[in-house]
């Protein structure tokens, strides 16, 4: 049975920085595909950071771009989205989601990787909390 589990959540002021954690079972990183997607109360789901766990490719929103690092270390078996300069926009619900490589559908394009629609059928965490106090 497949479990992504996000940890790393909390809340910290405009300018620090966070460092969220996706722990997978039943799951390896090797290969496929990760997002980390971020929901605020009354706004769309929207995808900030991705990447092909197999060639290390990495994908970034424009509105995180510079500021959060998507990374993964497969001998633990998790993705980590580093999060420095935060902002008073960038709090939220922050998911994880994945694809494994043999998966049907599997990894989207780079093109729509970072559409939420194109991981309807993937594997999600259950989301970890980001506050930014100014």
């Amino acid at each position: 049975q497949v479990q992504l589990v996000e940890s790393g959540g909390g809340s910290v002021q405009a300018g620090g920085s966070l460092r969220l954690s996706c722990a997978a079972s039943g799951y390896t990183y090797s290969s496929g595909c990760m997002c980390w997607f971020r929901q605020a109360p009354g706004k769309e789901r929207e995808g900030v950071a991705a990447m092909y766990t197999g060639s290390g490719s990495t994908y970034y929103a424009d509105s995180v771009k510079g500021r959060f690092t998507i990374s993964q270390d497969n001998a633990k078996n998790t993705v980590y989205l580093q999060m420095n300069s935060l902002k008073p926009e960038d709090p939220a619900m922050y998911y994880c989601a994945g694809y494994r490589d043999y998966d049907s559908p599997h990894c989207p394009s780079p093109g729509r990787i970072l559409y939420p629609r194109s991981w309807t059928f993937g594997y999600w965490g259950q989301g970890t909390q980001v506050t930014v106090s100014s």
